[in-house]
């Protein structure tokens, strides 16, 4: 009935059952659903329990030559591109319940630790990431170029460009990219704060990392470090698996056995072993060794202060260097976020900022000590060509009773991914948006 990975074996003895129940067993096909009536019994076979039926009836047909779902194992491309039955596979199904417990563990570890609720908006005129790649809402004609109100100067002669003034907003809008600065707005005020909800990424990537949209995780905490941002995502990591392991046994041994066969193992450690930390800077030195002796083996060879690592590099690091989770942390400045606070004591050639690393995913959160002092945010702002009337309410946070905090973000899907062993994240939510392709 879907509550559950196992089935259960239903027996009918033919010179038991009624005549309308012997008519049904003709009909039945896969994919029908059925009514069952009958005792749970001890079983002969090598499940536990059975149903002794008395009768069966049909409650929904399903025509066994038109079902996409044939009783065979599909593959996963397959499964995409009939999203609204794949729930009814195992491998879905098991994904789904896991999310689910996932989901619940993750608001009761922030609600057990005093942190508050917050909603934030998904329309909004910020760009957090200062990336630009955001969908845009308008409520203009798109599909009569012509009559879109132009910009006009100041005699009145119509110039490039569309006059957002004209439209719902009065200002150019887009889907949200992250929660972060409005929460840090509730954070200054109530302390600890967490929001979970959609995030959207016009980015034209097809590979197995992105979705266009996916939910995030971003708690923030008010009088908080970098430290505390670590420690919190570690004790949250800890929670939430610990949680899946115990009330999802049976999914888990399922991806144990068709996934990964060091799952279990693997998500036990996290729950028992301390994560390791590690600066960028060491991170780049261990690299740089290990990549010397054989750069054919890597397809991004090249590691320097300033690079951006990649998946390869990220997993290299937590599977085989550390066989941990491992937080990476003092990025350089040149390669993250403008809200990111400056590092004192190199110059500020750093920030305060950190990933976490895992085995078999690489990223998993990202976070930082946010910029709380208003000149130094104003500079950088400045030099990212980021227009301060555009975040003014943001600045406000620094202007009045400024404080210190940090937080960080964890893609939920990716999460579901690491702890499913799940590789390709369009099987970790259940209708996948990416370049090129809205069904459902």
């Amino acid at each position: 009935d879907g509550s559950s990975l196992a089935g259960i074996q239903c027996v009918l003895p033919f010179d038991e059952i009624d005549e309308a129940s012997n008519e049904e067993i003709n009909k039945l096909t896969t994919g029908c659903s059925v009514e069952v009536n009958g005792r749970i019994v001890e079983s002969k076979g090598k499940q536990k329990v059975e149903v002794a039926s008395t009768s069966v009836r049909i409650i929904g047909e399903c025509p066994g030559d038109t079902y996409p779902l044939a009783k065979k194992r599909h593959s996963l491309e397959y499964l995409r591109t009939i999203a609204h039955l794949r729930p009814r596979t195992n491998t879905i199904a098991a994904v789904a319940r896991v999310r689910s417990t996932l989901a619940g563990a993750i608001h009761k570890f922030f609600q057990d630790s005093g942190f508050v609720y917050v909603q934030t908006p998904l329309i909004t005129a910020s760009d957090c990431e200062g990336a630009g790649e955001m969908f845009r809402v308008t409520t203009l004609d798109l599909d009569n170029v012509g009559e879109l109100p132009l910009k006009v100067d100041e005699d009145g002669k119509k110039m490039d460009g569309v006059d957002y003034n004209e439209d719902f907003f009065g200002k150019p809008a887009y889907l949200t990219v992250s929660g972060q600065l409005g929460g840090e707005t509730h954070a200054c005020a109530l302390g600890d704060i967490y929001t979970f909800g959609p995030t959207f990424r016009a980015e034209n990537s097809q590979t197995t990392r992105h979705l266009a949209e996916f939910n995030m995780v971003e708690p923030e905490m008010a009088f908080a470090d970098l430290d505390s941002a670590m420690d919190n995502a570690e004790n949250m990591l800890k929670f939430v698996v610990g949680d899946v392991l115990e009330k999802c046994a049976e999914d888990l041994t399922f991806f144990t056995n068709f996934y990964d066969k060091g799952l279990k193992d693997r998500l036990e450690k996290v729950v028992s072993t301390p994560f390791v930390r590690v600066s960028y800077r060491e991170a780049i030195e261990y690299l740089q060794e290990e990549i010397a002796k054989d750069p054919s083996k890597w397809q991004f060879p090249d590691v320097e202060f300033g690079t951006d690592l990649a998946t390869e590099h990220e997993r290299w690091l937590a599977e085989t260097k550390f066989e941990s989770c491992v937080f990476v942390y003092n990025y350089p400045k040149s390669i993250k976020a403008f809200y990111m606070r400056d590092n004192d004591e190199d110059s500020g050639e750093t920030v305060n900022a950190m990933d976490l690393l895992v085995p078999g995913v690489g990223e998993l959160v990202g976070g930082s000590q946010r910029e709380d002092r208003l000149d130094v945010l104003l500079e950088k702002m400045k030099a990212l060509d980021l227009d301060p009337e555009d975040y003014w309410w943001y600045l406000d946070l620094r202007r009045f009773g400024s404080v210190p905090h940090a937080g960080y973000g964890l893609g939920f899907e990716r999460l579901v991914c690491y702890v499913t062993a799940i590789e390709n994240i369009r099987e970790a939510i259940a209708y996948p948006r990416t370049p090129g392709n809205a069904e459902f």
